[in-house]
């Protein structure tokens, strides 16, 4: 049975006092969670030793947001797997939007990380999504698919275990724009039949597929009664703390 993996993406946002005031909040906001919910949060890489001190005996789980692809070496501004792993980082978000169309990360790079987060023991949370344009041209599956097929490339059938996947409809991220629960779940579902075609239906039924793009403590109920929304990649409302203790506190419709 897959549990909801509610995440927190603080982007560049907070230093690192700031950070840890936040995480030691938070812990205490949500001590008494639903044991089928899983918390993760996402800080900047010079906030992450203080949150992993202020999350130390919690149930909140320390994720990144990015990671290069290479053991080591002269890649100037760069974090490796080893470096975040001796933090104590468990998740890493990799191919998130802004990586992709900012920083122009492709589907071969970001296939990249993700063999090699595995290969070095880090869950990556794998995103996935498509342009206004691409959406309103009729392309929304076709682009899920390729970003899942390329991003999955020569991943194994266990190492599925440990992947999570975040569908985030890119004209929804930071505009205030949510996609529906009912559009959310029909491009899940057809998400999830991707991953069906690649490992099997058991698999498939196995993988947590989160939904992101500006999630809110009054629109994540009707997102979690879905069938295929098993959580929620966070952004702005993660920096608020009621906010985000309600997110992880939803309430099925």
């Amino acid at each position: 049975m897959r549990k909801y993996l509610m995440a927190g993406n603080w982007k560049m946002n907070l230093v690192p006092s700031e950070a840890k005031k936040f995480a030691e909040d938070l812990v205490k906001s949500i001590k008494d969670l639903d044991k089928d919910v899983e918390v993760m949060i996402c800080p900047s890489f010079v906030c992450l030793p203080a949150v992993k001190e202020a999350i130390k005996g919690s149930i909140i789980k320390l994720g990144a947001q990015n990671m290069n692809e290479n053991e080591k070496g002269a890649f100037t501004g760069e974090i490796s797997a080893d470096m975040l792993l001796d933090i104590g980082v468990e998740y890493v978000l990799l191919g998130h939007s802004e990586r992709r169309h900012i920083y122009k990360e492709t589907d071969q790079l970001i296939n990249k990380k993700v063999k090699y987060a595995l290969a070095k023991g880090l869950k990556p949370v794998l995103c996935i999504g498509e342009l206004l344009e691409e959406r309103e041209a009729g392309k929304t599956d076709e682009v899920n698919r390729r970003q899942l097929v390329e991003g999955l490339k020569d991943v194994s059938a266990n190492d599925m275990a440990n992947v999570v996947i975040a569908y985030e409809p890119v004209w929804a991220i930071g505009t205030g724009k949510v996609a529906t629960p009912e559009i959310a779940e029909e491009t899940q579902a057809n998400c999830r039949k991707v991953l069906s075609d690649l490992y099997g239906q058991t698999i498939a039924n196995n993988v947590t597929i989160q939904y992101g793009g500006s999630v809110t403590d009054t629109s994540v109920d009707g997102l979690m009664s879905q069938k295929n929304i098993d959580g929620a990649l966070v952004g702005g409302a993660s920096l608020k703390l009621d906010a985000f203790t309600r997110i992880a506190k939803f309430n099925k419709v």
